[in-house]
């Protein structure tokens, strides 16, 4: 087996996983912490299109990740101040 169908199987073994634990896992009734499980599919995908040569793909998808993280995080601490 080459590096890059073990690349390839990690991300898709991560994804598969890190959906899984962040749906039904432990800690999924804080918010933040729901987020921050979402982060191991994140790097599953990122492999994924490494695996593929996707380098557009990848680049793209790092840049959005990163500011829809920063959007979530707002939106949760902002959810969390309403709520008190």
């Amino acid at each position: 087996m080459d590096l890059i169908t073990l690349t390839m199987y990690t991300g898709y073994f991560l994804l598969i996983l890190g959906t899984v634990g962040a749906v039904i896992g432990p800690m999924t009734k804080d918010p933040f912490k729901r987020l921050l499980n979402i982060e191991v599919p994140s790097i599953g995908v990122c492999l994924v299109f490494l695996a593929y040569n996707q380098t557009l793909a990848l680049m793209t998808f790092l840049g959005v990740n990163a500011i829809l993280t920063l959007i979530l995080v707002r939106a949760i601490l902002k959810n969390v101040e309403l709520e008190e």
